[in-house]
């Protein structure tokens, strides 16, 4: 029940803040301008944020052209549909000028034939020296033109390649915005649900182990109540860097969602997977946060974190559902530790979950 309470108490947190807003600055409580809001009281979306921040500013104001162009560019879930429609409309358009171009050198070509059947005969018909220069001269006319319409097919045909390899990126950048936090630069939910999938299959069909560790960022709350959300972002940043520079190799981490983050540990036993937990929540702990528009020290973040190992016939829910509880048993017992399913402190939590 606390695990839920918990939730509650940070949604309708951001809830309050988002309605806050919309009554202060004097809009419309339409479901546009509270999602807007909401995000923005969230800090995930940092691009949303500096945009509002950087238009009040400027304006003192956000006109309903600004909330809408910010909701289209930043929130609408059919900006990448629309971008993927774009680009695949360009691969078909670019397919079929080839099939046009390559149609037309079929058809000289076989022109081309044609001609090469009528000389012959008519070379064997010559009478003479006049009627053979005649038939040269057409067969060297059409060789030229057979000639440069294959350098044209061949100039379009490397032109294409080079268009089509660009879109090829462009759908592969359009993918990766799916799957990344643009905030702290890590995958996002979906991206680590994907991963994580296709991790434990393999982890269960080659009989390996599998950690996954679910970080929770202190009194994240108060950065934002205290300092602002400019400064709730920083704290985010300085999570993702640290979980960048420890996390290598195989090892995959995520912003799970708000102060959350989870990391995929393939062929990692439960204490080695702690060894890790603890490395990260020293890294975390390590770094002094700075409010950069003032140098104002204010103070050190720190984490707590639950570990889960994968078990047989384990699917990605019970995986996940372990580590939060563990989550949560770190969170009562002090925060800032560490705690796994075989800790006293997870049997605990898990008493008063069912309580």
């Amino acid at each position: 029940m606390t695990a839920i309470t918990d939730d509650q108490e940070r949604t309708l947190g951001f809830a309050d803040i988002a309605l806050g807003q919309i009554k202060s600055l004097r809009q419309l409580a339409i479901p546009r301008n509270y999602e807007i809001w909401y995000v923005y009281a969230t800090g995930y979306n940092s691009s949303l944020n500096r945009v509002i921040n950087e238009t009040l500013a400027r304006n003192g104001c956000l006109t309903e052209v600004d909330l809408d162009q910010i909701h289209d560019t930043y929130l609408s879930q059919l900006r990448s549909t629309d971008r993927i429609d774009h680009v695949g409309a360009r691969v078909i358009s670019e397919i079929d000028d080839v099939m046009a171009l390559i149609n037309d050198a079929l058809g000289l070509t076989e022109s081309f034939g044609a001609t090469l059947q009528g000389a012959s005969e008519t070379v064997s018909l010559a009478k003479d020296r006049d009627q053979l220069k005649a038939v040269i001269e057409g067969l060297v006319k059409s060789t030229r033109e057979t000639r440069d319409a294959n350098k044209a097919l061949e100039e379009r045909l490397n032109s294409s390649k080079s268009e089509v390899s660009n879109l090829q990126k462009n759908l592969e950048a359009i993918r990766a915005e799916t799957l990344n936090d643009p905030l702290t630069g890590l995958g996002n939910r979906k991206y680590i649900d994907r991963a994580l999938s296709s991790m434990i299959a393999i982890s269960h069909q080659q009989k390996e182990p599998l950690s996954l560790l679910m970080l929770d960022i202190d009194h994240f709350k108060s950065f934002n109540d205290n300092y602002g959300h400019l400064t709730g972002d920083q704290v985010l940043r300085l999570v993702g860097q640290s979980l960048k520079q420890t996390i290598k190799g195989a090892d995959i981490t995520a912003r799970y969602g708000g102060e959350e983050f989870a990391v995929v540990l393939p062929n990692t036993s439960l204490r080695q997977a702690l060894t890790v937990a603890d490395h990260i929540r020293r890294a975390v702990m390590s770094k002094e946060l700075k409010k950069k528009s003032t140098g104002e020290i204010l103070g050190r973040v720190t984490i707590s974190i639950g570990v889960s190992l994968l078990r047989e016939g384990d699917e990605m829910d019970c995986l996940i559902g372990r580590a939060d509880a563990c989550l949560y048993a770190a969170k009562r017992n002090g925060r800032n530790r560490v705690i796994c399913e075989v800790d006293p402190e997870y049997s605990a939590e898990i008493q008063v979950q069912v309580a």
